[in-house]
């Protein structure tokens, strides 16, 4: 059986990567401006466009997806005889990956031969897509299914997600933290650090005062934890904001060299929640 690496558009991975790799997805859908819009790395929906709406008052929303939408996902890969590992977006943060296990146990009576891993990767964003890319290149180097399989369990806990936001407001939509926190905050300038913990949930981590302040302590943070930084890829994902990213990331390569660095916008269904200006440091750690 050929194996086949799928993941959803949660991973946020730069579209160039999905098509020259030849990587299918499931798209999540974000409801925008009354219509339900996919979210597919950006082919649909320009980035710039989604946030600027947010800016100006547009409240998105989103919702897991549904069984129907895997099973038509998965299915032809079943027909064709297709090893299928689905790397999905964390079950801390959406209901979706419910969804994608009726839908392999739906495959799995109808095709007696359905091959189908899941992979709860209990990250997102470009931690997820860390995930999914670590999975390509060993499918490339041609790693069978079950070590591809292995190596994501046994990682998928070591990718560490640290996070910071420009604004409070859709923290408090979102009922991570008070109104009142929420307009304290924003007074004070406070700018929360969160991460993704081993459930795959969104956790506070610290806040400090100020934009600049919050993305120096992202490396901060990342140098106490990252291992043999040289050989890796780190990733970064940004709600709109290149010119943050360019402070980063010159702060980054003042301290180091790595493999590589990937740098994508957060998609629309993740982007609804975290807002405009938000900044995502992924990296491979001994543990989160």
């Amino acid at each position: 059986m050929n194996t086949v690496i799928l993941t959803d558009s949660s991973s946020d991975l730069p579209l160039q990567y999905i098509e020259n790799n030849n990587i299918p997805f499931i798209s999540l859908i974000c409801r925008y401006k009354g219509n339900d819009c996919k979210d597919d790395f950006g082919k649909s929906m320009d980035y710039h466009e989604f946030y600027d709406g947010i800016r100006s008052g547009e409240m998105p929303t989103t919702s897991q997806v549904n069984v129907q939408t895997y099973v038509d996902g998965f299915r032809k890969f079943v027909q064709n005889g297709n090893a299928i590992i689905y790397i999905g977006f964390s079950s801390g943060l959406s209901g979706s990956l419910g969804s994608s296990y009726i839908a392999k146990k739906a495959l799995q009576e109808e095709f007696e031969n359905a091959d189908i891993t899941i992979i709860d990767s209990r990250s997102a964003s470009l931690g997820q897509g860390l995930l999914v890319y670590y999975a390509n290149e060993m499918l490339k180097k041609g790693s069978s299914k079950a070590e591809i399989v292995d190596w994501l369990e046994n990682n998928k806990l070591k990718v560490n997600h640290l996070f910071t936001v420009d604004s409070l407001d859709h923290l408090k939509r979102g009922g991570r933290i008070s109104p009142a926190a929420a307009m304290f905050g924003t007074i004070l300038s406070i700018k929360p650090i969160l991460h993704i913990d081993t459930e795959g949930k969104l956790v506070p981590l610290t806040k400090v005062q100020g934009r600049k302040k919050s993305l120096r302590t992202l490396v901060e943070m990342m140098s106490e934890k990252i291992v043999n930084p040289s050989e890796q890829v780190l990733a970064i994902s940004h709600g709109d904001s290149a010119e943050d990213v360019e402070y980063l990331l010159g702060i980054l390569r003042e301290k180091y060299t790595f493999k590589d660095i990937i740098v994508n916008n957060i998609g629309p269904v993740i982007g609804s929640h975290s807002g405009p200006g938000t900044i995502a440091l992924f990296f491979l750690a001994d543990k989160r």
